[in-house]
């Protein structure tokens, strides 16, 4: 089976280095803008201010390699297996994020609250949160 990827934007943030991101964006991310690529715009039609998403992000600086890991970079705590973790080092490096669009422009831009990746993170899906 081949599987492929379309990254459908990127994050511009002002997080540059790993060490600038926090561990989760509740914890003082920055809010960032998810530029979408051009021939994907029509997909983000309907994304309104004050919806709340889901963003999958493509977490390029990280390690592919890692099965186990610290859990919040806790060197006092055991080794665990990456699955059981939100560790950005994984095999496949997926993040995903809940954000609230804080502002949509017309030419594919979208404004979010705190998301704690860093810039230039190729951006795989965006989903509504759906709350019940």
């Amino acid at each position: 089976m081949e599987a492929n990827i379309k990254f459908i934007g990127k994050i511009d943030s002002i997080l540059t280095a790993l060490e600038e991101c926090p561990l989760q964006e509740s914890e003082n991310a920055p809010a960032a803008m998810i530029t979408i690529y051009p021939e994907f715009i029509t997909g983000i039609r309907h994304i309104t201010e004050g919806t709340d998403l889901l963003l999958f992000t493509w977490l390029h600086q990280a390690n592919r390699t890692v099965l186990t890991c610290q859990p919040r970079n806790n060197p006092a705590a055991p080794l665990t297996g990456v699955f059981s973790t939100r560790s950005p080092d994984r095999p496949n490096p997926i993040g995903m994020h809940e954000v609230k669009v804080l502002a949509v422009s017309p030419d594919g831009v979208i404004c979010v609250s705190g998301l704690e990746a860093l810039d230039q993170t190729p951006v795989v899906d965006i989903k509504p949160v759906i709350r019940k």
